[in-house]
């Protein structure tokens, strides 16, 4: 079987955010991530930069909670607490799908509410915040959680090596 090409990083800034988010830099900052977590076979992955409305939409419908947040995550073959209750009986993931050889396979999206992003840092230092984000919500794609203060603790040190790579 050939081996699938390089990773894809789709990207989609809602207009009032364009001006304030390179599409460039937030692109090397995916592919810097994916790139240190070492995944093994290239992997697609889509991050959408967006508005309040939309993202408390995303979490009301998918995790039960009618509340704006700053990152949402959605894994094609992790389960989560984002599914929020009555979680579907069939298995989640890639199961059941086929898809090009040629093609990268899909580990899921990233949705950042910007505007939550400006009130965290105050427009201190929004780019580094919106890093983390997206390493952050690139770690919920591939497994990692913090529901549980062990889980926590692994993925917030895995968080901090992944960044520390990305800054050098």
């Amino acid at each position: 079987m050939p081996s699938r090409r390089r990773n894809r990083i789709d990207i989609a800034i809602q207009d009032p955010f364009k001006e304030s988010v390179p599409r460039t830099w937030l692109r090397g900052v995916a592919a810097g991530a994916v790139k240190k977590l070492g995944l093994g076979e290239p992997c697609q992955l889509s991050l959408v930069i967006t508005d309040d409305d939309t993202v408390r939409g995303l979490n009301r419908d998918y995790r039960g909670l009618d509340e704006t947040t700053d990152v949402l995550s959605f894994s094609t073959a992790h389960e989560g607490h984002w599914q929020g209750d009555g979680a579907p009986a069939e298995p989640t993931g890639t199961d059941g799908f086929v898809y090009p050889e040629d093609e990268p396979m899909p580990i899921g999206e990233v949705i950042i509410s910007y505007p939550q992003v400006v009130r965290q840092t105050k427009d201190e230092d929004s780019q580094r915040e919106l890093a983390l984000l997206v390493v952050h919500g690139i770690l919920h794609l591939v497994g990692y959680d913090h529901a549980e203060s062990d889980e926590e603790a692994v993925m917030w040190a895995k968080q901090d090596e992944v960044l520390s790579g990305l800054r050098a």
